[in-house]
């Protein structure tokens, strides 16, 4: 039987010793409108129970959830129910401005004054500029835009492993350059910044994964017996004329498919915190708990939030 949709849990805990004031806290863990998979149906639900919410958009109009808690507690809880339609998605399906079909092209000036936020360069290292360099020279002549943008992406994708690391934040592109390993908001931000210097808007994406077995096993390919996986991830957009926002996931060398659901697009990584908030000081303990099911019947149900 064909998988139809998938159901998504993230379960998000803080456990505090002792009772705490939260202050604001931003929530960043709703699909944005531009969510190519369609969301079926999204709940988000928060303990403590007594508080006031408040559903906005950010300077990069995404959805954010603030809240507001009234009392003390000894304990935070997040937690994302969504249902996504896994119906497949061509990666490649867009079309390009006839005027950016051939790289290198200039946006006009219109376009650039609404994408500054997204060209700003922020690293130059030695060890970027030899990788921009070393590119650049076995891709000397004018090449479609396309094709430029899906080989940095696989070259990326050979060049530095996944690393599944726990620190919180990013490395500098010199970091991850120089150990030749970073996690999926690594080599992302690493993605941005290379894009960017190519002359691309390029914008950093946090939001989930999801991969689900083949049913089938495809002739001649190994599957993963792994089975079904989800998680928090990060990659990359570019802004082509004509084709708009053109993600890609370094992590895997490929375009984003019905498995990429974005939660927050921002010029910088900090921005896309998916909880953003503090707490009186404390001792705390943080564990999450992300699970996928599959559905072999699309539910009839229209999309909703709850708080």
């Amino acid at each position: 039987m064909s998988i139809k949709a998938a159901a998504l849990r993230h379960h998000t805990r803080y456990r505090f010793d002792r009772p705490v004031m939260l202050s604001p806290h931003e929530i960043r863990l709703r699909p944005l409108p531009h969510c190519r998979t369609q969301i079926l149906s999204y709940s988000l639900t928060v303990v403590p129970e007594k508080h006031i919410v408040n559903w906005q958009q950010d300077a990069f109009g995404n959805c954010v959830a603030r809240f507001l808690f009234h009392d003390k507690t000894q304990e935070l809880d997040v937690t994302v129910d969504l249902v996504a339609d896994m119906t497949a998605i061509n990666p490649f399906d867009f079309f390009v401005d006839p005027a950016a079909e051939i790289f290198p092209f200039a946006y006009l000036d219109a376009q650039r004054k609404n994408l500054v936020p997204f060209l700003v360069v922020e690293e130059q290292g030695p060890l970027l500029k030899q990788w921009i360099g070393d590119f650049r020279a076995m891709h000397a002549s004018a090449i479609n835009t396309v094709d430029i943008l899906v080989a940095l992406n696989q070259r990326l994708q050979q060049d530095i492993e996944y690393l599944a690391r726990m620190e919180p934040g990013v490395q500098t592109c010199e970091q991850t350059l120089r150990l030749k390993s970073g996690s999926c908001r690594d080599s992302g931000w690493l993605l941005v910044q290379i894009l960017r210097h190519f002359g691309f808007a390029a914008r950093f994406v946090s939001g989930y994964q999801i991969q689900l077995t083949a049913e089938v096993k495809p002739l001649n390919a190994q599957v993963s017996s792994d089975g079904d996986f989800t998680d928090l991830h990060a990659w990359a957009e570019a802004y082509v004329p004509g084709a708009g926002w053109i993600g890609l996931d370094p992590t895997s060398g490929l375009l984003i498919n019905e498995g990429h659901i974005p939660l927050a697009c921002t010029a910088f990584p900090a921005d896309a915190a998916p909880i953003s908030g503090t707490t009186e000081l404390c001792q705390s303990q943080f564990d999450f708990e992300i699970t996928i099911t599959r559905l072999d019947k699309i539910p009839g149900v229209t999309p909703q939030s709850k708080t």
